[in-house]
């Protein structure tokens, strides 16, 4: 039971050095979200979500689903536009970009 507690502390604690983006590289990419998601992040339009500070394996996750057109309705076909030219590293990097801001 101890090393069961003991491992899960240690998997807890190892969670940040998962995190596989490039925040710096990120900030590069992020200059096309600016226009509906802030120039930090945060948005002074309601219909779009704030990205500062969100989870980064959420925002990876959800950038991927719009490459893939797993999401509908709302600004969904924007974002896949916008997400088409992306790869796999550029979005883990936008992803790490976003989520290193204070929300």
């Amino acid at each position: 039971m101890k090393r069961a507690i003991a491992l899960c502390g240690l998997l807890v604690c190892s969670l940040p050095v998962l995190a596989k983006g490039n925040a710096q590289a990120g900030e590069e990419k992020a200059v096309m979200c600016v226009a509906c998601h802030g120039a930090n992040g945060k948005v002074s339009v309601p219909m779009y979500p704030n990205l500062a500070g969100q989870n980064e394996k959420y925002l990876e996750h959800s950038l991927q689903a719009y490459k893939k057109g797993e999401r509908s309705g709302g600004q969904a076909e924007i974002m896949k536009a916008y997400v088409s030219g992306l790869s796999e590293e550029d979005i883990s990097n936008l992803a790490a970009y976003y989520a290193s801001m204070k929300p």
